[in-house]
């Protein structure tokens, strides 16, 4: 996965300013494991809130998060009032994304030394992931070729950006 390129340097920023913990929300599991991954290296703690359906079909994500030692929680939660809310309408709420960015800005939000780290969309996250661009660009170098298409991913732009914004800025000079 390319989500550590922005994990690390968001785990290592944070700390740099005196950050304790970082709050996040994920899907399927790979920005929270590999935010879990960045906390562990600079001691940061993680808490991770999960998507229920996600979080119940799929343990051995939510176990390699608490390997690296991030708390990981089922979304919506009781831990929070918006996952309060929610669970009071439906106790059985599979959550989304949308319920899980919710809990964890709102734990972000109540605390001086707790920071919300997003994988994706935001604009240092597309500038951390441009190193995969970059890499691409010396191995076509290595190769004496030049590609005639760029195609990535484009769900959140994260990975998308980083193939294609080295080539574009290449185009544009």
């Amino acid at each position: 996965s390319h989500k550590p390129n922005t994990a690390v340097a968001q785990a290592y920023y944070n700390r740099a300013a005196g950050i304790r913990k970082l709050t996040t929300e994920t899907g399927a599991g790979q920005w929270g494991t590999s935010l879990s991954f960045a906390g562990s290296l600079f001691g940061i703690d993680v808490e991770v809130f999960q998507v229920r359906i996600s979080y119940d079909q799929k343990p051995y994500r939510r176990a390699v998060m608490q390997t690296y030692g991030a708390s990981c929680v089922a979304s919506p939660s009781s831990l929070t009032e918006s996952g309060r809310a929610i669970l009071a309408q439906d106790p059985n709420h599979p959550g989304s994304l949308g319920i899980a960015i919710s809990e964890a800005v709102e734990l972000a939000a109540q605390r001086d030394d707790t920071k919300y780290a997003l994988g994706s969309v935001l604009n240092h996250v597309l500038l951390h992931q441009t190193v995969i661009g970059l890499e691409a660009i010396k191995q076509m170098e290595l190769a004496g070729d030049d590609p005639d298409i760029i195609i990535g991913c484009a769900g959140g732009g994260s990975n998308f950006a980083g193939i294609a914004f080295p080539f574009l800025g290449q185009q544009l000079r």
